[in-house]
């Protein structure tokens, strides 16, 4: 560690001096650059800000801010681990030109993927959960991390802008192109609900590892990662975790003939879900849930699909097609999904009806 970030975090965060603070690094994070403080039995996380990421780390600090007071007076059934407030009173601490943030460590276990269908059941409850709790928050206040994060209508303009600067493309490239144009439906019918749903607190990145479990995953701890957390609409994060958690496969996976949405995962995800958010939705807002998966996977399918077609700007990949191969993967998922929309829709009825 850096002598002179230790020398500014002892003076930015009330250190006791004895004994000395030990650092390592921690996780699996691909944006921020994360450590695990220890002095003596006391742990904590920092994590240096990537700022190439989230350009407006104030407005991260903004809606944390937010949470942080309400969280003052309204008890969570978890943890919701939020910055420690430096001695200039902000969650935010700039040392050297860079971001850094201090946090109480959770003790506990994360996954990267599900075990079992009970997890899946804990993990959209909790992020229900909060959703019913973050309710009397005024979402209209936070502000935008990333802008325009969820907006699928302009995900498909950028693509059909992009698409027709591009001219040579394979026979598979177009198929997988018009599939992603065709979708207009799909995009009218999101701007629809957008017009009508009540706008929310939301996470915004609701994966499974974006969770704290116990030791023996039997509950969720706490909920991390809040840099996305921002005004959304529930359909977001329950999509979210349909993408993350339903398929059978990972977004990286080019197994195409076992790339598949699993219904009975859906159902579980849709149970926990709605046991946390069923007392604060209305009508249209409990429909919005039954393609919030198709949302966010044509989200993340237009995106690899126009970094893609320009040159891998945005996304790491490992080899030069993966983003088009991201594409055509969540291509697979989102017709899984559609051609099964009878199935979740009766399973939907059956949960939201009988509760």
């Amino acid at each position: 560690m850096n002598p002179t970030l230790l020398s500014a975090l002892c003076d930015a965060y009330p250190f006791s001096q004895n004994p000395t603070l030990e650092f390592a690094p921690f996780g699996e994070g691909l944006i921020h650059q994360t450590y695990l403080i220890t002095q003596g039995k006391q742990k904590w996380i920092l994590q240096g800000f990537n700022q190439s990421v989230f350009n407006f780390p104030e407005r991260i600090d903004h809606n944390l801010a937010m949470l942080y007071q309400f969280a003052k007076n309204h008890s969570l059934p978890f943890q919701l681990p939020l910055p420690i407030k430096n001695k200039w009173s902000s969650g935010l601490s700039e040392i050297n030109g860079h971001h850094y943030r201090l946090f109480d460590f959770v003790q506990g276990k994360t996954l990267q993927q599900i075990e079992n269908p009970r997890q899946a059941y804990l993990a959209a409850m909790a992020y229900g959960e909060f959703a019913n709790w973050a309710k009397d928050i005024d979402a209209k206040q936070m502000q935008e991390t990333i802008p325009n994060f969820h907006r699928l209508d302009l995900r498909f303009e950028k693509l059909a802008q992009v698409a027709q600067t591009k001219s040579g493309l394979t026979s598979e490239e177009r198929e997988i192109l018009d599939f992603y144009l065709n979708q207009k439906p799909l995009v009218d019918w999101y701007l629809d609900q957008i017009h009508d749903l009540p706008l929310r607190v939301t996470h915004n990145d609701t994966k499974i590892n974006n969770l704290i479990f116990s030791e023996d995953l039997t509950k969720v701890e706490a909920i991390i990662d809040l840099d996305t957390l921002m005004g959304g609409y529930l359909m977001y994060d329950f999509g979210d975790l349909v993408r993350t958690v339903a398929c059978s496969l990972p977004e990286t996976s080019t197994n195409w003939e076992n790339i598949r949405l699993h219904a009975n995962l859906f159902e579980e995800l849709l149970k926990g879900y709605w046991q946390g958010v069923q007392s604060i939705t209305n009508s249209k807002e409990a429909e919005s849930l039954l393609l919030g998966g198709e949302i966010m996977t044509l989200i993340m399918g237009l995106r690899f699909f126009t970094d893609h077609l320009q040159g891998n700007i945005y996304y790491k990949v490992t080899y030069p097609e993966q983003n088009f191969h991201r594409a055509k993967n969540q291509m697979i998922f989102l017709q899984s999904q559609q051609s099964q929309r009878e199935l979740l829709k009766m399973r939907w009825t059956n949960i939201t009806s009988t509760t």
